[in-house]
This record gives C-alpha cells, structure tokens and sequence, in this order.
C-alpha cells in the first residue's frame, strides 16, 4: 500500500498514480476543470488570467490541462505556447507536430534497431559468476 499526504488538504490517501492529491481534492479539481472548459466553450478568445480569474483557478493549473492537452487554445488566440523541443508556437501540448514525428522516429529506430539479448548457456558463465557458498568449517 503507497499511503502519502494530499498536496492539497494534507489528509492520508492510498496513491495509485497521477497528482499526489486525495480522491476528493481530485473530484474538486475535476469539477473545476469542467467549469473551466464550460467558460471557455462560452466565450471564445479568452485569455488564460482572465478565466483563472472568473474561475477561481491557479494560471499554472490553466497551463498544465494545455499541455496536458485537456484544453487548446484557440486558432485566433493571442497567446500560444512554446514547444519544449524547439521553441515553436503551439495551441496545446508539449510539442510541436514536427518535433512529436521526430521523437516518434527517433524511439522507432531504436526499437527496431535493438536485437533481443542471448541467453547465457551455464557452461559460457565465467568462473567468477558461479555460487559460493560458505562453509561450517571452522
């Protein structure tokens, strides 16, 4: 069992995986997340301080559900992200398209280009890698 303390309220909680908050706090959040993307879907072109601010929500909340890509920016926004890779603009995320089919080909290649390991037989085994054992001999 993985018990830890809620970042947000500091109550005992089993951690599973996800934000170190409990199972109510994650509730609240989440209903906050909704009331978010309702405003948002409501008034086009909003800035990111002003729904954090009709909302009651933390920016940096804001920006992590972007890169998370919970949330998008609109096309005619004024504001845009930068990708993590190469600095390009971008509406949600962590990375631009080109920089996603880069990493996408670079893991690929990787992949592809490791082999499976051979098994050692127990008589190729050095010397050195065998058993000792201790004896009652004293």
């Amino acid at each position: 069992m993985n018990v830890r303390t809620c970042r947000k309220c500091g109550r005992l909680f089993n951690y599973i995986a996800g934000y170190q908050i409990c199972p109510a706090c994650k509730e609240a959040l989440e209903e906050k997340f909704q009331e978010v993307k309702e405003y948002v879907r409501d008034h086009k072109g909003v800035g990111i301080n002003e729904v954090a601010e009709v909302c009651d929500v933390d920016p940096n909340m804001i920006r992590q559900w972007l890169r998370e890509e919970r949330l998008e920016l609109a096309e005619d926004s004024g504001i845009m992200l930068a990708c993590e890779s190469c600095g390009g603009l971008i509406r949600s995320g962590r990375y631009c398209d080109k920089c996603k089919n880069n990493l996408v080909n670079g893991f690929n290649s990787v992949l592809q280009g490791r082999k499976p390991a051979e098994p050692t037989s127990p008589s190729r085994r050095s010397a050195e890698a065998r058993m000792r054992f201790l004896s009652d001999d004293k």
